[in-house]
């Protein structure tokens, strides 16, 4: 008897200093009306002109983290801070069950989720894994040197229709969130990157410093299908693209941090102001069989990491997504964030535009179409951290090589939505209208969405007028007939709402009279047609 009692207490005992991860949610944001009043504060000026143009207004996720709060949690017994993103108003801690726990006590704590889902509200049995178990999220890199160039992998999207009309990603950025970046800054095929400045920064937020070029040589390769140069060889989907690199997964464990990490990275790349977010990386088991999901929990809205790819989508960004490379095992389903609503996750094919064996498939647990799309995946073109072009496999190179093509389309079409691009992307793939849950809408064809959006009603300044600019203290605004009940929405250089209305008649003054001088932006928009321009008040 003595035995067991002993037995028990050394399992008490464990359990209470076993360290746990967990989310804690506040529930205020007190110096919201500051930012608000000082955009400049919270965001650039590249990522309020984003805003502007797509007609997203600042709210409460952009409002940073309210730091004496931070500065309590970080305070408390046995608490230590891993990651934050106030986009969900959290902070990522670790500690002892009992020792997060008394976080709740805290008045500004909203609530507390444990990555460890038997600890959280309705729990379930935890799953039992190994990590040599594990599907390898990364896939192989083939040993045999590939010498040809990338033309098969660009010309099945006919990406190369966009470069041949000088659409190469010019003006648009693009932030890499993977494992590491060695060899980008010394290697040949990133060269040209570097000569024209087109690494704009990055950071390592395993290690918390702003070195890239370390870790996983994942994201070099990943890279490479998207910025990287060698003639002959290897010619990347968006090779005049701005580039930031971030560091967010951590090769040596899988832990839910790398989650956060994800989502700090993402807001971070808001924040400065990124068009396009590639992510070749997938969250489903973890180390600790706790923190794993299920196929139940692929429903968009269970992970941490896929509620912030939304959001980054509600920012103005695109976030491009392998689908996984779980295909060929007993799950075959995608895993997170490529589960998220609105991130368009690419699955693989190979040459021959055949499914890869490896590629994860869908729908989600709700029921919803993923994969999005298609790329190729299965022997990729790519550059490797010593500078030689290979090739390799798995969806973490069909998402890049899809990243790319989408970030040149947009480069067509800057005043275009995120919603938009995405849809014409969409619409000109080879099973759009009949997709399945192996394929999703298939193989986008870029020349098709070029034409399509070229052929998409918009505005003109011969169908529509606004005068007198520069002006004092009224305009007249004339549109067609066709064009009654347009709105008309006036941003001052921060991105902040000065005038908003309704355009009822096909000539209407408009009273500037209470705006100070200076220069503002203008948004005339009905549902299918949208004018952008500048306006200059004396």
């Amino acid at each position: 008897m003595k035995k067991l009692y002993f037995l028990f207490f050394i399992a008490c005992y464990f359990s209470a200093v076993a360290q746990e991860d967990a989310w804690v949610y506040f529930n205020a944001k007190p110096n919201s009306q500051y930012y608000f009043d000082n955009p400049l504060q919270m965001l650039s000026q590249r990522a309020l002109d984003r805003r502007m143009t797509q007609n997203i207004p600042l709210d409460f996720k952009d409002v940073p983290l309210h730091q004496p709060y931070i500065d309590q949690i970080a305070a408390s017994n046995g608490i230590s801070v891993m990651a934050k993103s106030k986009w969900l108003n959290a902070l990522h801690v670790r500690g002892t069950q009992t020792n997060i726990a008394a976080l709740t006590s805290l008045s500004f704590v909203e609530k507390v989720i444990y990555a460890n889902h038997s600890l959280n509200p309705n729990p379930r049995k935890s799953q039992i894994s190994q990590k040599n178990n594990l599907v390898n999220k990364f896939q192989d890199v083939q040993a045999n040197y590939n010498y040809g160039n990338s033309a098969t992998q660009v010309q099945m999207l006919n990406a190369h229709i966009l470069h041949q009309q000088n659409y190469t990603g010019a003006g648009k950025i693009i932030a890499i969130m993977d494992a590491g970046f060695p060899g980008v800054n010394t290697t040949a095929p990133f060269q040209r990157l570097r000569t024209n400045n087109s690494i704009l920064g990055g950071y390592d937020f395993v290690n918390d410093n702003s070195n890239p070029y370390t870790g996983n040589s994942h994201g070099t390769l990943v890279l490479s299908d998207m910025g990287g140069f060698v003639d002959n060889q290897l010619i990347g989907t968006a090779p005049d693209a701005k580039y930031y690199l971030f560091i967010t997964e951590d090769n040596n464990s899988e832990t839910p941090l790398e989650e956060s990490n994800w989502v700090e990275a993402a807001e971070m790349a808001d924040s400065l102001g990124v068009d396009v977010i590639n992510t070749s990386l997938g969250y489903f088991t973890y180390d600790n069989p706790d923190y794993s999901y299920t196929y139940d929990d692929m429903n968009g809205i269970k992970s941490f990491i896929s509620r912030g790819a939304d959001i980054a989508f509600s920012r103005g960004m695109i976030c491009v997504t392998s689908a996984g490379n779980s295909g060929g095992s007993s799950n075959p389903y995608i895993s997170v964030p490529a589960d998220a609503f609105s991130t368009l996750t690419v699955g693989a094919v190979n040459a021959t535009r055949v499914k890869a064996s490896f590629s994860s498939i869908g729908p989600t647990f709700d029921g919803r179409l993923k994969p999005d799309v298609m790329a190729m995946g299965a022997s990729a073109t790519v550059a490797n951290a010593s500078g030689s072009v290979v090739t390799a496999n798995g969806t973490s190179f069909s998402s890049p090589i899809m990243a790319g093509a989408v970030t040149s389309f947009w480069s067509a079409f800057p005043n275009k939505t995120n919603t938009e691009i995405i849809q014409l992307i969409k619409a000109s793939a080879d099973k759009y209208g009949n997709p399945n849950f192996q394929y999703g809408n298939g193989i986008p064809n870029f020349q098709s969405a070029l034409n399509n959006a070229l052929s998409t009603t918009n505005f003109t300044s011969e169908k529509i007028s606004l005068y007198p600019n520069p002006t004092q203290n009224y305009i007249t605004i004339s549109i067609p007939d066709d064009l009654k009940q347009a709105t008309i929405i006036f941003y001052n250089n921060l991105g902040q709402v000065v005038l908003k209305g309704k355009l009822y008649n096909q000539t209407q003054d408009i009273s500037l009279e209470f705006l100070p001088t200076g220069i503002y932006h203008y948004n005339i928009a009905t549902s299918n047609k949208i004018l952008n321009g500048k306006i200059i008040k004396n």
